[in-house]
């Protein structure tokens, strides 16, 4: 929660409400926060950029001193126009590029993008280009375990299917050695915002397959998905200690196979979900019977904050009026009473699911807060990460809203303008019918 609450009214007076409101001070202590992570011999930190894909965000961050992890050719290209080389992206994707996209991979590969093989089909495709320019591949293994903030975030067990399979590592090798192709990079991501024993569990796991199966890799990557509190009573992941137990298993792995070892990992939502608030306004109430609820409808809900829709996700709601007082914090509802104040908060959607307050099964579940006023505003924590980059925001015709840099000297910056209709529909074809 920002010290100064009257940011929130005055962006919302500036720019109009719905917004994203992000904090510089917040990213910037995150990204020295993950680059002081101890080490054994080195560690490398890449910002996986599908967690908010900004361009001003993706050039703050990468000048603190972080590379980029991709997940699609178009991520590539979406650095590379903020201003970030070739060489500080790693691109790990479900996508077979062929073409004019085989092209374009090929090309941005010699200007120094790491390639994190994640099939065998994107083995066999890339193998003569590689063999020929002798280009230093990664590979993506899938574990067979894994551990998720939900089951649609587990990207390590049998439900999921990104990277190559321990059953087919054995293939995948032999074809890489009749190709004289080599690896210098191994890379395991279970999941996000999962377990932090599983975390560590990966690690073991990971350089037993380094040792077992790969002679020459120099970088061991342990993926991304460390979790951050968006809530009270929800745990971080204690990142110093999650680098003391990797420097250890590293040193360890030294002192049994003469390796040295460089660590890489991958955060997206721990750099900037709690950078980012939404700012909502109360644009009406409601209620469903005495055996019902009360409705608190706000100008922005799933198509700017899709989380609780998908996940069932829980993000801090602070209710502050329109003239700049603290009505309720999430941080602190103790004068608040426990059925009174009971109150849904619901987006302006044509969808039964358009709801901050659901639960893992898609059920409204009431929340505790002040009953705001027409016209106060509803501010939503936590939506740094994965609420601007991956929210249906053209649903009902809703425009993509605008995003807002707060500065380190508390300057409001737009970074992102409010999208117009006719950029919504600009490449629609009507036909004459």
């Amino acid at each position: 929660m920002l010290k100064n609450v009257l940011i929130f009214t005055e962006a919302a007076t500036k720019f109009n409400t719905p917004l994203y409101l992000y904090d510089e001070n917040i990213i910037s202590e995150k990204c020295k926060e993950v680059l002081s992570m101890p080490n054994a011999y080195g560690l490398k930190v890449r910002y996986a950029m599908k967690a908010n894909s900004n361009k001003t965000l993706l050039r703050l961050i990468t000048n603190k001193g972080l590379s980029i992890d991709a997940s699609s050719l178009d991520e590539c290209r979406r650095a590379y126009d903020a201003g970030i080389p070739y060489d500080k992206i790693m691109l790990t994707t479900q996508e077979v590029p062929l073409g004019d996209d085989r092209e374009y991979l090929e090309k941005i590969i010699l200007k120094g993008l790491k390639y994190n093989i994640c099939s065998l089909r994107q083995l066999s495709l890339i193998a003569d280009f590689a063999s020929k320019n002798n280009i230093p591949l990664s590979m993506r293994i899938h574990p067979g375990v894994g551990s998720g903030e939900s089951s649609t975030r587990n990207t390590g067990d049998k439900y999921s299917c990104f990277g190559i399979h321990l059953a087919d590592i054995k293939k995948a090798l032999e074809f890489s050695d009749s190709k004289n192709l080599f690896f210098d990079q191994v890379h395991v991501h279970i999941g996000s915002g999962g377990d932090t024993q599983k975390w560590r569990e990966n690690i073991d796991r990971e350089l037993e397959f380094v040792e077992e199966y790969f002679s020459n890799i120099k970088i061991v990557n342990f993926g991304g998905g460390l979790k951050e509190a968006r809530m009270p009573g929800e745990i971080c992941a204690e990142i110093n200690e999650l680098g003391l137990y990797a420097k250890n298993k590293i040193e360890e792995f030294y002192r049994e196979t003469g390796r040295k070892l460089i660590m890489e990992i991958e955060p997206g939502t721990y750099i900037v979900a709690n950078a980012g608030y939404l700012i909502t306004k109360v644009i009406d109430k409601k209620q469903t019977g005495e055996d019902g609820f009360k409705f608190i409808i706000t100008d922005g809900g799933m198509e700017v904050n899709s989380r609780p829709f998908i996940y069932g996700s829980q993000h801090p709601f602070y209710i502050i009026s329109k003239d700049g007082e603290i009505l309720s914090s999430e941080n602190n509802l103790i004068n608040l009473d426990s059925e009174r104040d009971k109150h849904v908060i619901v987006g302006k959607c044509c969808e039964s699911g358009d709801s901050q307050s659901l639960d893992n099964n898609g059920n409204i579940v009431p929340r505790i807060m002040a009953d705001p006023k027409i016209g106060d505003y509803i501010v939503i924590g936590g939506c740094g990460a994965y609420c601007s980059s991956m929210t249906p925001f053209n649903y009902n015709s809703h425009r993509q809203v605008p995003e807002i840099l707060l500065r380190e000297n508390d300057e409001l910056c737009l970074i992102r303008k409010r999208q117009s209709l006719n950029q919504i529909t600009q490449n629609e074809v009507l036909l004459d019918l």
